[in-house]
């Protein structure tokens, strides 16, 4: 029976090329069984017809149909859903109703917090100022799809499809400890490397490691929303320590603190950079309390003004610091690589966790990253990340004071943001919905506070993601929207 062309159309919302779309678009009819076994389909030039595409584009996509037994090919008769297709799922799902007592059931919530959100198109947004996004004109799509395929290779075959269990891809480890360490002046052997994905979840195995309910774990205020709910996961008691221009205080720091986290590089969300005296200051008084220091290094590459000061862990002597560092903002944040770096009896009990979680992040991704690192490209990239964030920062700081807005924080090494205030009285959370409906996006600033009854004044402006010449006018519209909501007021 010849299945007619007519039942054939393609998606308005997928994704992918037009070859990879008609892959789908089949063999999504054999899985939901609208296409069985045996039943003949269109020939290829009446599909290319009533699909509106070329006859090659339908040719190539019957070929890998017939490659995955999806399709059997039978000479002078067409191409038929192959005998060999998956079978349709044989049975309707049962009717539920719900009968289960959710609120009772729960026992521990990780919904609801807060954490500063965006819109999942925010690309097509005009003028993003959001943090954290990676520029795809900056990116190097071609050298990354290279040690991709490279990764692929019989060579590395055993990278890409072992388990490690609780080891980690040796070549990537070698590389972190052989030279992007080194560069922030840490020493370190591979036992003291975890590989992890990304920098949060290296604070949570960390978090997890060293905190319990009856330890006080110190955290800056503002800061990173995530960590917050990390720590809410150990029970442990939480102090908040208010930031100040230079970062995190050391003398504020409350007696009975057993665990300080902390980002000296680029502090979330101020940018502030903690000098050198205040570091030493931290470590001494970390030694006096006989704390552990985790020390989120998220974003040491975007000190492309001014070279980086020396990592806490690379000053520390006794071995207090744990060093949490990650590729997901120099290389991009999909790609969800981290590492842990710290004593080898820290690192031994947080790869056991690992291990007893997930394992470790899949082989592939990690050696295609090495092979990215060692070739070089890595540092071609922060290089002309650099340079591009180097010219949009002064744009940035220009149109800002042409505008007459108010910067709140930022970083004197540079970084990826600026922490802004707006006039007294304005809550920011509102200016983001109302900027929003004219294609601007900025990050409100009152999740970033642990207090109960946050400032509503603040937000963040990144810059990694949006064009230089869209930066003024866009700056243009939050002075203009700032002026209607003081108007108002």
């Amino acid at each position: 029976m010849a299945i007619p062309v007519q039942t054939f159309f393609l998606h308005p919302g997928a994704t992918g090329t037009l070859q990879a779309r008609i892959q789908q678009m089949v063999a999504e009819g054999v899985l939901s069984g609208r296409l069985r076994r045996g039943e003949k389909m269109p020939s290829t030039r009446a599909l290319a017809r009533h699909l509106g595409v070329s006859r090659l584009t339908v040719a190539l996509a019957y070929t890998e149909l017939l490659a995955s037994d999806y399709l059997t090919s039978r000479q002078r008769s067409g191409h038929f859903i192959s005998d060999n297709a998956p079978a349709p799922a044989g049975f309707p799902p049962a009717a539920r109703q719900e009968r289960v007592d959710w609120a009772r059931a729960i026992g521990q919530r990780f919904a609801g917090g807060a954490v500063p959100e965006r819109p999942q198109d925010w690309a097509s947004y005009r003028y993003p100022f959001i943090y954290g996004q990676t520029d795809p004109q900056l990116f190097d799509h071609a050298s990354w799809r290279l040690c991709a395929v490279q990764a692929l290779g019989a060579r590395d075959f055993r990278a890409m499809t072992q388990d490690y269990y609780d080891r980690d891809d040796p070549e990537l480890v070698e590389f972190i400890t052989r030279q992007t360490l080194p560069r922030r002046g840490i020493s370190a052997r591979p036992e003291e490397v975890l590989i992890t994905l990304g920098a949060q979840n290296a604070l949570w195995l960390a978090a997890q490691v060293l905190l319990t309910p009856e330890r006080t774990a110190a955290l800056e205020d503002p800061g990173y929303p995530a960590l917050r709910a990390i720590l809410a996961q150990t029970r442990c008691r939480i102090a908040p320590v208010a930031v100040d221009a230079q970062g995190l205080p050391p003398e504020a720091i409350p007696d009975g603190t057993g665990v300080i986290f902390t980002a000296p590089s680029h502090q979330c969300p101020t940018s502030a950079t903690l000098p050198m005296a205040r570091r030493e200051a931290l470590l001494a008084r970390a030694r006096a309390l006989d704390a552990i220091v985790v020390e989120d290094d998220y974003e040491f590459e975007m000190a492309y003004l001014t070279p980086a000061l020396p990592a806490l862990k690379s000053l520390d002597p006794d071995g207090r610091v744990v060093h949490v560092g990650s590729f997901s903002k120099s290389l991009f944040p999909g790609l969800r690589l981290g590492y842990l770096v710290g004593s080898e009896p820290f690192i031994r009990e947080a790869r056991a966790l690992r291990a007893a979680v997930f394992r470790h992040p899949p082989g592939h991704v990690q050696r295609t990253a090495a092979h990215f690192l060692r070739l070089g490209h890595h540092d071609s990239l922060v290089r002309r990340i650099g340079r591009a964030l180097t010219e949009r920062r002064a744009v940035m700081e220009a149109e800002i004071a042409r505008a007459g807005l108010t910067i709140a924080g930022v970083g004197a090494h540079g970084g990826s943001s600026f922490w802004m205030m707006a006039p007294p009285g304005i809550d920011t959370g509102a200016l983001a919905e109302t900027l929003r409906a004219d294609s601007v996006l900025i990050e409100p600033g009152a999740p970033f506070f642990l207090r109960p009854d946050p400032p509503r004044s603040h937000y963040r402006l990144g810059y990694t993601s949006i064009p230089t010449d869209r930066i003024g006018p866009g700056i243009t519209r939050i002075a203009e929207a700032l002026a209607r909501a003081r108007g108002r007021g």
